[in-house]
C-alpha cells in the first residue's frame, strides 16, 4: 500500500455538503440510496468514509435492526456523523460505533462479536490508487460470509463518446480541488469491478445517472 502523505478531509467537512449541491445537486445523495431498500435486512453495517454521514443516517433509519461501524480518515466529518445520527436515529447511541482511521489501516477482524454483512463504499474508493483497492478489497471480503453484500458507489466516463470529453474534464476538475483543500494525491479513477472480482465478489446490481458519471452497485460474496 501508499505511504504516500495522508489527505486531509478535516478542512472540507464544513464546507462538504454545500459543495457537494453546488457540484451535482441532489445526484450523489440521490446515487447513495439508490439500491437502499434492496440490502437483505444487514445486521452489521461497515460504512466507509461516508462523510457527514447522511447515508448511514438513511441506513439506520430504514433497517431498525442494524448496527454500523463508520471508519474514516476525519476527526471532524466523523464529528458530523454522530451528530447526524445521534439526532433521529433511535437508539444511535448503541448501534453506532464510530473509528477514525483510513480505511487502508482499518485493523480487521473489527472488535465486535459479528462479522459485517454489509460494506459500503460511497465515493471513497476514488480517493485510492488501484494497487490500494485491490488490496482494500481482498482484506474487507475476507471479513465477508458467503452471502453479505458491499454497496459501492463512484465517478466512471461514461460509455458514451460524446459524453466521456466533459465527464474526463469534470473529474480531472475534481480531483484537482482535492488535491489543493486536502492534499489528496490521486489523479485518476480505479477499476472497483476488478479489484472485487478478484477478492470473490460478485456484481447483482448496478444502477446509473447522468449517462454513467455517477453509478451504484451491489455485489454479493460468493
Amino acid at each position: 500500500m501508499t505511504n504516500s502523505p495522508q489527505p486531509n478531509f478535516d478542512r472540507i467537512a464544513a464546507i462538504y455538503r454545500w459543495a457537494e449541491y453546488l457540484s451535482l445537486g441532489p445526484l450523489l445523495q440521490r446515487t447513495r440510496t439508490g439500491l437502499l431498500n434492496q440490502l437483505n435486512n444487514p445486521h452489521h453495517a461497515l460504512v466507509l468514509g461516508d462523510g457527514d454521514g447522511r447515508f448511514l443516517e438513511q441506513l439506520l433509519l430504514r433497517y431498525p435492526q442494524c448496527t454500523a461501524v463508520a471508519v474514516d480518515i476525519s476527526a471532524a466529518m466523523l464529528d458530523k456523523l454522530r451528530r447526524r445520527c445521534l439526532r433521529s436515529v433511535p437508539n444511535a447511541a448503541t448501534r453506532l460505533t464510530t473509528l477514525q482511521r483510513s480505511a487502508l489501516e482499518l485493523a480487521l477482524p473489527l472488535p465486535s462479536e459479528e462479522k459485517p454483512d454489509l460494506i459500503v463504499t460511497h465515493f471513497l474508493l476514488d480517493c485510492f490508487s488501484q494497487p490500494d483497492v485491490d488490496a482494500l478489497a481482498v482484506r474487507l471480503a475476507s471479513q465477508l460470509a458467503p452471502g453479505a453484500l458491499w454497496l459501492l458507489s463512484d465517478f466512471a466516463l461514461p460509455a458514451n463518446q460524446l459524453l466521456r470529453p466533459f465527464a474526463r474534464l469534470y473529474i480531472a476538475s475534481l480531483y484537482a480541488a482535492f488535491r489543493l483543500i486536502t492534499g489528496l494525491r490521486v489523479r485518476q479513477l480505479p477499476d472497483p469491478k476488478s479489484a472485487l472480482q478478484r477478492a470473490g465478489m460478485r456484481r447483482i446490481t448496478r444502477s446509473t445517472l447522468l449517462g454513467g458519471l455517477l453509478y451504484t452497485e451491489l455485489w454479493r460474496r460468493e
